[in-house]
């Protein structure tokens, strides 16, 4: 997987590159966003680290300016932590946000929950034991009995397993399930987990609490 890192700080491209290094991502950089943009225009990148505030071309400009040919998964790593901000990048189409400063290892995570969840797309089905659901068509089955969720409760289930064993804030759920114009309370959230495992009867502890966090989809042993 090749990464393209855009930052115009010199000491941060130069951490994730290492760690990209160390995952066995191949990495080019750049130091703002039109210089990202032209090297989207002509080299092939498969996903993308993204600073907010840089010269030139901010990370926001960027996104807007992006062609579809070449959207690719991204991650805006970033020092403003405004929720504000966060919901402009969600509406833009970020896969992820993580603020600075930041962990290196977690940030590798993300980057492989995101890759992940872009083969998971592909492969339209999730299959653990009996549980399988089926991201194309929407449906949940336990030993091949269809289990009726609410379409909240599939999309909360769906981002779960395409970030499988990495905690979720509840924040990103709502940015990502009720998108950028929900003003409700995170309360929302437990609500819907509560009724999803109970949907998910023996699977149910598959989805576990991350005190002061949020929630992951724990499928190892």
């Amino acid at each position: 997987m090749n990464i393209l890192i855009v930052d115009d700080e010199e000491k941060i491209r130069e951490v994730i590159g290492e760690y990209c290094k160390n995952e066995g991502y191949q990495t080019t950089t750049a130091t703002n966003g039109q210089e990202a943009l032209e090297q989207l225009q002509n080299s092939d990148c498969d996903l993308l680290i993204l600073d907010i505030m840089m010269p030139k071309m901010d990370g926001f400009e960027l996104l807007k300016n992006i062609p579809e040919s070449k959207r690719v998964p991204i991650i805006i790593l970033s020092a403003r932590d405004d929720e504000i901000d966060k919901l402009e990048g969600f509406r833009l189409g970020i896969d992820d946000y993580v603020t600075k400063p930041f962990s290196p290892k977690e940030l590798m995570a993300r980057v492989r929950a995101v890759a992940n969840r872009s083969n998971i797309e592909k492969k339209e089905i999730y299959v653990l034991d009996t549980l399988e659901v089926n991201f194309k068509a929407h449906t949940i089955k336990i030993d091949n009995k269809r289990i009726d969720v609410t379409p909240k409760e599939f999309e909360i289930l769906s981002y779960l397993i395409n970030n499988k064993n990495i905690a979720i804030s509840r924040e990103q759920l709502l940015t990502k399930v009720w998108k950028y114009d929900f003003f409700g309370e995170d309360r929302t959230i437990d609500t819907h987990i509560k009724m999803l495992r109970n949907n998910l009867g023996k699977y149910r502890n598959l989805i576990e609490t991350v005190r002061g966090i949020g929630y992951k989809f724990n499928d190892e042993e």
